[in-house]
């Protein structure tokens, strides 16, 4: 008697970037028409190496299927424009770089994916880029040559692969991030603070503090995040540039493929399971990559740091919960929050902000030594933030800071975190990621 086909095989290259792709041809549950339209979707013609459309489409599918999305309705959203309204008035007591948003703006998941979608493609195009190009270097002369016209099909299908992990990965994020710079970058629309109320009320759910408080709370730390990046525009395109030289330095261990491809047995899902996931397609960074990834953990953690102390500033005596709701925050970091997620699933960058503590003290040091504005004037230029020693040691940081400046210098660094610079917007600082 011929033996029953299980229902659920296992997926063989679970723990790979081919797992998606196995799971969408129809693994488990075989749907010819299913797998027909999915192979037509990843040879549809995109620009740029990822499809990114159907990057969306999957984002937004994953959001569906966790369950029910609203809209916001207009309580939330005037709940939400209050907030901001108040956040920002608090700000402007604990720091003069001025305020950013223009709006403040309630999102469902859904419309969170939408905002956020082309700041994800700027950040994950050259880590695919490489990714790609590293794969292509990696395939043998002779196997270039029999392929022929069809590597273009596979760089398509390629390109399909990468839209369909980076879609499942933005989709999972947008059941859990509260707002539009949790991450640690600004993803949504420049002048626009953002907050998910849905995302919000289930992370007060097992807090001490009020509903109302909560979201007070990441509508601060939002406006903080606009007002910073607003006012160092030299800071996401050095954010980026990390993760672009990150991306640099990915290479395909060719060797490593051949010795554990000679190992597997065909017949044997569980076995090719246990190999592909065994570092197949992960090998270890490089010097320069570990370099880049210092460089960005640091930079997360002075961005994060500084919101930390800004946002404590503005709510001392007037928000008894702040000290708890700020504890919750960085315990949700520690545990891996959406940033760590993010990073390690879009580009492949495992981080964990450990010195954001350091940080926020090295700030607050800052503070008490020379006040807010020499404080906020560092972020004036890249070449007078703190390093990673610095963090070790605030007080000499603080010290070091009122020798070296002059207050010619100090003057002119805080006149140009103040003035406002009409054509200082991100876009036009490209030179700053080199």
């Amino acid at each position: 008697m011929a033996e029953e086909p299980r229902e659920d095989p296992q997926n063989p290259f679970k723990g790979t970037p081919l797992e998606g792709l196995f799971g969408q041809l129809g693994a488990g549950q075989f749907d010819l028409n299913q797998m027909m339209s999915q192979m037509q979707r990843m040879f549809e013609p995109h620009e740029g190496t990822v499809n990114y459309q159907l990057a969306a489409d999957v984002a937004r599918h994953a959001v569906a299927a966790e369950g029910e999305d609203p809209s916001p309705h207009s309580g939330q959203a005037g709940a939400v424009a209050d907030a901001g309204r108040l956040a920002e008035m608090w700000l402007d007591k604990a720091t003069d770089v001025p305020a950013a948003a223009t709006s403040a703006l309630a999102w469902s998941r859904a419309e969170w994916v939408e905002h956020t979608m082309p700041t994800w493609q700027v950040m994950v195009e050259p880590v695919a880029q490489h990714v790609v190009s590293s794969m292509a270097d990696a395939m043998p002369p002779e196997a270039k040559a029999m392929a022929g016209p069809l590597l273009g099909m596979l760089n398509q299908a390629g390109g399909a692969m990468f839209g369909q992990q980076i879609g499942s990965a933005i989709g999972a994020l947008a059941t859990e991030v509260l707002s539009s710079t949790e991450v640690g970058l600004p993803l949504g629309p420049e002048h626009t603070a953002a907050v998910l109320p849905h995302n919000v009320s289930a992370f007060a759910t097992d807090l001490e503090a009020s509903q109302a408080d909560v979201l007070l709370y990441v509508m601060l730390r939002e406006a903080a995040h606009r007002r910073l990046y607003a006012h160092a525009t030299w800071l996401r395109g050095a954010v980026l540039g990390a993760i672009e030289d990150f991306a640099r330095g990915i290479r395909i261990d060719v060797g490593s493929i051949e010795e554990q491809m000679r190992s597997i047995d065909p017949g044997n899902p569980e076995a090719m399971q246990e190999a592909l996931s065994g570092g197949l397609f992960d090998p270890a960074p490089t010097p320069e990559q570990e370099r880049a990834k210092e460089r960005l953990e640091l930079l997360l953690a002075l961005i994060e740091g500084w919101v930390d102390e800004v946002v404590a500033q503005a709510t001392a005596g007037v928000m008894p919960a702040a000290p708890a709701l700020s504890e919750a925050m960085r315990r949700r970091r520690a545990t891996g929050g959406p940033a760590e997620d993010t990073f390690a699933s879009l580009v492949g960058l495992e981080l964990r902000p450990r010195r954001l503590r350091d940080a926020a003290n090295l700030w607050s040091a800052l503070r008490d030594r020379r006040g807010a504005e020499a404080r906020d004037a560092v972020w004036s230029h890249p070449d007078l933030l703190p390093t990673s020693a610095d963090l070790d040691d605030p007080l000499g940081f603080c010290e070091r800071q009122t020798a070296e400046l002059s207050d010619a210098d100090f003057d002119a660094a805080l006149q140009e975190l103040l003035s406002s610079d009409d054509s200082g917007d991100a876009d036009d600082t490209p030179d700053d990621r080199a």
